[in-house]
């Protein structure tokens, strides 16, 4: 049908043909993540039932690399809490979604949407699916990589730090002091001197070393004897897992949380992570986390829900060429839900009782051989004689298939370039931010007549300015049942949970808490 290396390409080229230089990294200085959801249509040969053609469009994409702290969280839903490119991608779906049952329920139109079988409910077209691709592993359990003995990895637990260029200090004895460990792997978005052993001289060992090349031809420093000698468990295919890369994801509060241990303990799989951040710690969980999450409840987000007979689920997640394994992208996104996964926040019960229409997607994980050219490995092959530090990319760019301003290219959360007064303007905001989705919402429910409008909403009272919608109760019935049953997700504190009602949208008190 398709492969991965046409998705990663025809990804590629949309960001270079489709979206401006506004928000992309600076040449040379910059780097960035790229995310996208891409629609394919099969036409099917009704007599043997077989695939004959087969058509891809990209409907979303985002960019990005930030996410904000607690303290700058707003009650009034229009920042944007998580910039990684794969939130900013699913938001633009979303954003797509919303459009394209505006389509089908107000114009009419041709959609991807048709009728239910349910009054009042749409569907997918059954000739359409979604497969998502980013240019990167997921930040979280996912990039928790093993590594094997003497096996060339895209990067090693001891070597040149990727942004001073610099040699690692090490020593004989790996044990790190909590209050001086540095370790992070290429998913850190915060570039750190890794420093196992104050002021030891970097040295090479003789034997027991295997060594290392990225993707850019960087080289690397051999694995000393002791990180091969400690804590290594067996990969399926015999060889020994000897470390893991590093993820700066840091375990929510209640989780077990991580060893700390050199060689491949440093790192305990399964649990549920929050991004990484310096200084005013963030609330966003990782990428993992939600990619995860999206399998058992769909894209399409509470609000759209009250439209659909059931959820928009992806039916493969495709990833670039970066540091990957199959092993850990399985457990990551679908191994979790397992009754026999290893962590205790997962459980096979966690995720029985669904509601009709929801479960856990058996989905198709892929890796495709092409390198996205602003990424940091690419970035960093290009660079000769440069002192300069590589920074991630401050800007986050979305794009939506929709006729009205589909790009939108944000930083801390705003509308790049926005000024602290600008802040206070209710009509300067990304169009992906909680506040404008859900006008967006609002918009399509008032151009639908009340009789057409499906039962969830269709309660006395429930639209009134004096009662706040009760919109995507489904969905958070269903995270609380798993919160009371072990799944310690991080809440969105108050304030940014509920809207603060104004007088142009009396009902914005809608709960967002898990979107």
């Amino acid at each position: 049908m398709w492969t991965a290396d046409e998705i990663a390409q025809l990804c590629y080229k949309h960001y270079e043909t489709q979206l401006s230089k506004q928000g992309k990294p600076e040449p040379n200085r910059e780097w960035t993540l790229l995310a996208a959801v891409v629609k394919v249509q099969s036409t099917t040969n009704q007599a043997c039932n077989k695939s004959v053609q087969v058509t891809k469009e990209v409907v979303s994409m985002g960019t990005g690399t930030k996410c904000i702290g607690l303290s700058k969280m707003r009650k009034t839903g229009d920042v944007l809490n998580d910039s990684h490119a794969e939130i900013i991608a699913r938001r633009s779906f979303q954003r797509y979604l919303l459009h394209q049952l505006y389509l089908a329920a107000v114009l009419k139109e041709n959609s991807v949407f048709v009728p239910g079988i349910e009054e009042r409910l749409w569907k997918l077209r059954p000739d359409l699916s979604f497969v998502f691709f980013s240019s990167h592993t997921p930040c979280g359990d996912a990039s928790i990589i093993p590594m094997l003995e003497f096996e060339d990895q895209p990067c090693c637990p001891i070597s040149r730090d990727w942004a001073n260029n610099q040699l690692i200090e090490t020593s004989d004895n790996l044990k790190v002091p909590e209050d001086k460990r540095k370790c992070e792997d290429l998913d850190s978005l915060v570039n750190k001197k890794i420093r196992l052993e104050p002021r030891s001289p970097a040295r090479e060992l003789a034997n027991g070393t295997a060594h290392c090349q990225n993707l850019g031809a960087q080289e690397f420093g051999p694995v000393p004897q002791s990180i091969i000698n400690s804590d290594t468990r067996m990969a399926p295919g015999g060889a020994k897992v000897v470390d893991v890369h590093r993820t700066g994801a840091k375990c929510v509060p209640g989780e077990a949380g991580d060893s700390g241990k050199p060689g491949a303990a440093y790192h305990q799989v399964g649990l549920l992570r929050v991004k990484p951040g310096r200084g005013d710690r963030t609330c966003s969980m990782s990428c993992s986390d939600k990619l995860a999450r999206w399998n058992v409840l769909g894209c399409q987000g509470a609000l759209l829900m009250h439209f659909l007979e059931e959820p928009i689920y992806l039916s493969a997640v495709v990833i670039g060429k970066c540091p990957y394994s199959q092993e850990a992208m399985q457990r990551a996104l679908i191994g979790r839900h397992a009754p026999n996964c290893i962590s205790l926040t997962f459980r096979c019960q966690n995720v029985s009782a669904l509601p009709k229409g929801f479960g856990v997607q058996q989905i198709k994980i892929q890796q495709s051989d092409l390198l996205f050219e602003q990424s940091r490995c690419a970035v960093q092959a290009k660079r000769v004689n440069n002192s300069a530090r590589l920074v991630p990319c401050g800007a986050a760019i979305s794009w939506s298939a929709v006729p009205e301003q589909p790009l939108d290219v944000t930083a801390n959360g705003f509308p790049q370039g926005m000024t602290k007064k600008g802040i206070r303007n209710l009509q300067i905001r990304s169009r992906i931010s909680k506040v404008e989705l859900f006008r967006s919402f609002q918009n399509l429910l008032n151009s639908i007549s009340e009789d057409r409008w499906p039962d969830s909403l269709r309660k006395p009272g429930a639209h009134s300015g004096s009662r706040p919608l009760d919109l995507g109760s489904e969905t958070h019935q269903i995270i609380t049942s798993l919160s009371e049953k072990g799944f310690q997700w991080i809440l969105v504190a108050s304030i940014s949970s509920h809207f603060i009602s104004s007088p142009s949208f009396p009902v914005l008190n809608i709960n967002f808490s898990y979107g």
